[in-house]
């Protein structure tokens, strides 16, 4: 006669295994999302202020540096 005990048991025993494992398996997955998405807001705030930086220095009258990144103060004037 088959023991349905032991077989209900070592069924739950593997159900239980494989529900652990992919449990884990997401949690690692959106803590990898999380983390991309960190360093994603991190850029688009360095850019948005890295523009700002740029337009108040046009705004000012200033000539931008791309080489330095750096606004250089007011456009030299030609000779009139």
């Amino acid at each position: 006669m088959i023991d349905w005990s032991k077989i209900i048991v070592g069924t739950a025993l593997v159900a239980a295994a494989i529900w652990l494992f992919v449990d884990i398996r997401d949690q690692g997955a959106e803590s990898v999302r999380t983390s991309i998405e960190r360093q994603n807001n991190e850029a688009g705030n360095t850019a948005d202020g890295a523009r700002s930086a740029y337009d108040r220095c046009l705004d000012g009258g200033g000539l931008w540096n791309f080489g330095a990144g750096r606004c250089d103060g007011p456009a030299p004037r030609g000779g009139d």
